[in-house]
């Protein structure tokens, strides 16, 4: 799933005229995250926070408030740095390298809001939508030639123009965001799991579990439930899903591996080798999880 390589190419650019503050962020950046998978994840927590579905039923970025959608950028920063342990700028969100960055996000991939403050400083964007499973992030620097003009915007701030889009540095771009299965099995089934948070969360894990709950009627879809526990959350760190935190549980189709899927995580269980299904993928009976003691 982050096999692809990152795109920015340091040799490529060590010309006269290249930025030396934004390289040396890009290649800490490479370095601290080679395949991206750190930040995937990142984004991956990220909607699940705001999304919070155990407690509010939601699965879908179109159910989030647009006070909610407004403040993904910020928790997006927050993660970043948690994840990265960037430590605060001195101007801007970030200092990595000794250089100042600014952090933004926007639902369209280049369509940064660039305040007054961030006008020459390096910008760390990014852009990423579960609907479609992908997500992207470049540097650039914000220099005054590359903006669009601030006319009628009462906060002064500016996008980048199309000759400022042009001049990102794609470090990793149409990379694939660690699946909300929800988005991907039917309404019904949906349904069917959310329904259990309504009574309570002693319940909801009840039914959760096989035995005639969720798991079992979901395993001939190929839905599997994992929980909290620790097998279940080895299970999720290798097939590179969100990892279960006390009292969460993650809904995942999967699929038997092939020899298209050479190069995605896989677990064994039940005698087989699994992968996350993608929706090309044909529905087939799901694995059994490992037994768990309360």
């Amino acid at each position: 799933m982050f096999s692809q390589p990152p795109l920015f190419e340091p040799e490529a650019r060590a010309t006269p005229e290249a930025d030396a503050g934004l390289r040396a962020v890009a290649e800490e950046i490479v370095s601290a995250d080679p395949t991206g998978e750190r930040t995937a994840r990142v984004l991956r927590r990220t909607y699940d926070m705001l999304l919070d579905g155990q407690h509010t039923g939601r699965y879908q970025w179109d159910q989030l408030y647009k006070t909610e959608k407004t403040h993904f950028g910020t928790l997006v920063e927050i993660n970043l740095q948690r994840e990265f342990g960037f430590a605060d700028g001195v101007a801007m969100d970030f200092a990595i390298c000794g250089v100042d960055v600014d952090c933004k996000y926007s639902q369209l991939r280049g369509e940064w809001m660039i305040p007054p403050e961030a006008v020459e400083q390096v910008i760390l964007g990014l852009w990423a939508s579960d609907d479609q499973g992908e997500w992207s992030l470049g540097l650039v620097r914000a220099e005054e030639r590359l903006l669009t003009a601030s006319q009628g915007n009462r906060d002064l701030k500016r996008r980048l123009s199309a000759a400022g889009r042009a001049q990102v540095r794609w470090i990793f771009l149409g990379q694939r965001l660690p699946e909300n299965a929800l988005l991907r099995i039917p309404a019904a089934d949906v349904e069917r799991i959310f329904s259990c948070s309504r009574h309570g969360t002693k319940d909801y894990m009840k039914r959760v579990r096989g035995n005639g709950g969720s798991r079992s009627s979901l395993r001939p879809e190929g839905i599997v439930i994992i929980g909290q526990y620790e097998s279940h959350r080895k299970i999720a760190q290798e097939l590179a899903v969100p990892v279960p935190g006390p009292g969460e549980s993650v809904s995942v189709r999967l699929a038997r591996r092939r020899a298209e899927h050479a190069n995605r995580p896989s677990v064994a269980l039940d005698g087989a080798d699994w992968v996350v299904a993608r929706p090309d993928d044909p529905v087939e009976r799901a694995p059994l999880l490992p037994d768990i003691k309360e």
